[in-house]
């Protein structure tokens, strides 16, 4: 049980590790048919069906003799015991072993990232301690908890945590090149090996600014983020229903419309005189009111949703997160800025005197992009609360959300 790694020669290559992050962001019909085949692989659906339609004695459950209340009742208890199993299957002590090291091990990975993007890391200290001193100490730190996260997570079974560990070292392996600059090897095994002395040649500066928290597309900003998700996923992909999914689902559903709204043509149609006639002026009210509310339920569905412990929401996060990063330089000449964490700032002004000719074309990509995952947060939210397992207490088959979300972008 657990990963297994198929490592190419040249450039590794982790993304099977994380599978369920990649099926969450593509395919959002995929968890309930991945949950079903894992409770057939463990022998789960046989002994549902088993007792589901038969009694103790081995008779049809249509042929018992008792009452037709005392045969619901016992058939509800024996799927209730079932899909208990499902949601939380018997784990052998090896990996028990491992998950526990690995929830330990990314709380102290994401404590020495923090100590590696502090300014503090980089300057002397009154007692003494040199900057370069306390840089390769952060180093070592990093590599050792580094590794002992990648090899806890090839015999966990907390497959939303090791998803996001793959996607780290997926992070590791494109960044070869410049982890080599500052001293540190990517192994075959996704593990990470230092050189002291190349890494005190490098310099401080050039560690800095692999790790700046100052720049959210920096290598050590894209492993913090990971390792956000990857703290705040739990061992499975049911959810807990504490009011922060339902704030959540709403806050991306209104976020997905307003990215509908900034894409639109709608949105950009000249004013009419009082003639009826089409003058060459746009609604610019109403068009920052619209882009306000984007920027309001941008921020409102990151400080609900970042406590989630659910893969699909998390995986859409990050790619919402990086798509705004990526387009920061855009939004900035509309007024909208990007702050260190991500969030969205709009300057009324700013945002009025731009071109609304390029608002419309920068939106038209940005904000179907946008929309696109915002309506898969909103999915995941709302029917993976709803739905933790694949079958209702009844026994048959839940499909939810699929009418709801016919028109994703």
């Amino acid at each position: 049980m657990g990963i297994s790694f198929d490592v190419q020669a040249t450039k590794p290559d982790y993304s099977h590790l994380f599978s369920s992050v990649g099926s969450a962001a593509g395919n959002a019909a995929s968890s309930n048919w991945l949950g079903d085949y894992a409770t057939i692989k463990n022998g789960s659906y046989g002994k549902l069906m088993k007792a589901y339609y038969a009694d103790s004695k081995g008779e049809s459950a249509w042929q018992s003799t008792g009452t037709t209340s005392t045969s619901k009742s016992s058939k509800s208890n024996v799927l209730d015991r079932i899909l208990e199993e499902k949601r939380h299957p018997k784990v052998s002590k090896e990996a028990q072993k491992a998950n526990a090291e690995l929830t330990s091990g990314l709380s102290s990975l994401k404590t020495s990232v923090s100590a590696l993007q502090n300014d503090k890391t980089y300057t002397d200290t009154a007692n003494g301690q040199s900057a370069a001193d306390k840089v390769v100490s952060a180093i070592k730190s990093y590599v050792s908890e580094y590794n002992n996260v990648v090899n806890a997570a090839k015999n966990s079974t907390l497959t939303n945590k090791t998803a996001y560990v793959a996607n780290v070292m997926s992070t590791s392996a494109a960044n070869a090149d410049k982890l080599s600059e500052i001293g540190l090897t990517v192994n075959s095994n996704g593990t990470l090996e230092l050189n002291e002395a190349k890494l005190k040649e490098a310099g401080v500066s050039k560690v800095q600014e692999m790790f700046s928290s100052k720049n959210i597309m920096s290598y050590g900003s894209t492993v913090a983020s990971r390792l956000q998700f990857a703290g705040a996923a739990n061992g499975s992909n049911a959810t807990d229903n504490n009011g922060t999914d339902s704030t959540t689902a709403s806050s991306a559903s209104s976020l997905k419309a307003d990215g509908k709204a900034l894409a639109s043509s709608a949105l950009y149609e000249k004013v009419k005189d009082k003639d009826g006639n089409e003058t060459d002026q746009y609604d610019i009210e109403k068009i920052f009111a619209t882009a306000k509310s984007f920027v309001n339920n941008y921020n409102r569905m990151f400080d609900a949703a970042e406590s989630s412990s659910n893969s699909g929401v998390l995986a859409n996060l990050s790619h919402i997160r990086e798509k705004t990063a990526q387009n920061a330089d855009a939004l900035k000449q509309f007024g909208i800025n990007v702050d260190e964490k991500g969030k969205l700032k709009i300057d009324e002004d700013t945002f009025k005197k731009a071109d609304m000719s390029q608002v419309q074309k920068f939106f038209s990509d940005y904000g179907s992009s946008i929309a696109t995952s915002a309506s898969l947060v909103d999915y995941y939210m709302t029917t993976q609360a709803n739905a933790a397992s694949g079958y209702t207490s009844t026994g048959a088959y839940n499909v939810q959300g699929s009418s709801r979300y016919a028109d994703t972008v």
